[in-house]
């Protein structure tokens, strides 16, 4: 009988186990899904001017390198308009790699984008971006609080 009464006990902690196991994994799905739908949002801002996206997803200790090793903060959006100028016409997010681990997310992806006619023609300008976030879970809020940007060959 006590073999049996441990068997059933085995068997229900496994049971708990894996319900418990199948939450986390959606949990983490669709957290996953959301950070990729705030990275392709971030990436759009370059073509819409608009700064709430941005004043959302970023953390107020942000700090992001760029393409050129300059370092970038989380910054208040222009007074009054909340929109910021518009120098490109086109930037798409090619692929979002996520991964997370509790309330910490590493994503990697590259984006390409194409500057409105008349703009200066330089490296920031055009061209394929390769970038790597990091994502924090606070208040349970998701946010990026570094960041950092190359210029790539266009494939």
């Amino acid at each position: 009988m006590h073999h049996f009464v441990t068997a059933i006990l085995v068997l229900a902690a496994s049971s708990s186990s894996i319900a418990l196991a199948q939450s986390v994994t959606s949990d983490q799905a669709a957290a996953e899904a959301q950070i990729r739908e705030s990275e392709r949002q971030w990436a759009e801002t370059t073509v819409t001017g608009y700064e709430s996206v941005t004043q959302r997803i970023l953390a107020d200790d942000f700090i992001g390198v760029g393409p050129l090793g300059n370092q970038y903060n989380k910054r208040p959006p222009p007074s009054g308009s909340g929109k910021r100028d518009i120098k490109f016409v086109s930037n798409h997010v090619n692929e979002v790699t996520v991964r997370s681990n509790g309330d910490m997310a590493i994503v990697q992806g590259s984006e390409t984008r194409e500057r409105k006619p008349g703009m200066p023609r330089n490296l920031l300008m055009v061209g394929r971006f390769v970038w790597t976030d990091t994502w924090l879970k606070r208040n349970g809020e998701w946010q990026i609080v570094a960041a950092e940007d190359l210029i790539a060959p266009v494939e």
